[in-house]
This record gives C-alpha cells, sequence and structure tokens, in this order.
C-alpha cells in the first residue's frame, strides 16, 4: 500500500528520475517478498486498502512498474 503513494511522489520529482525504474522495480519486489500481493488497475485493492490510497495512484505505479519492466529487457 505505501509502495504505491511513494511511486508516483518519488517518480514526478526530477531528481528521482535516474533512479526511477530501479526504484519501482525494488519497490515491488519487496512488496511481494511481504506478501502484500500486486495492486492492480481493476480498483479492488483501491476498496479495500486500509491506507486508501487512490486508484490514480496505483494506476501510476503499475504505468512505470510495466515501463521499467520492459527497459529491463
Amino acid at each position: 500500500p505505501f509502495t504505491g503513494a511513494k511511486s508516483p511522489a518519488l517518480g514526478l520529482a526530477p531528481q528521482g528520475q535516474p533512479e526511477r525504474d530501479q526504484r519501482v522495480l525494488a519497490m515491488v519486489d519487496q512488496m511481494d517478498s511481504e506478501g502484500f500481493g500486486g495492486c492492480t488497475n481493476i480498483g479492488e485493492c483501491s476498496a479495500a486498502c486500509p491506507k486508501e490510497i487512490p486508484m490514480e495512484v496505483i494506476a501510476f505505479m503499475n504505468k512505470d512498474l510495466r515501463k521499467a519492466s520492459l527497459r529491463r529487457r
């Protein structure tokens, strides 16, 4: 949950650009290793989120994750 909130904040800042791909990949890997599972763009994650992270923030993180995953290949 917290991962989704931090990803856009750091990803939009100019000083956050050099590590943007590495950061989102590491955040999602850590989230997976701790058993949070993936946040989808369907909306059930946002509806059930105890931190009330908006769907727009989750979508931003997923977009960054897709881009970073493609660049990593």
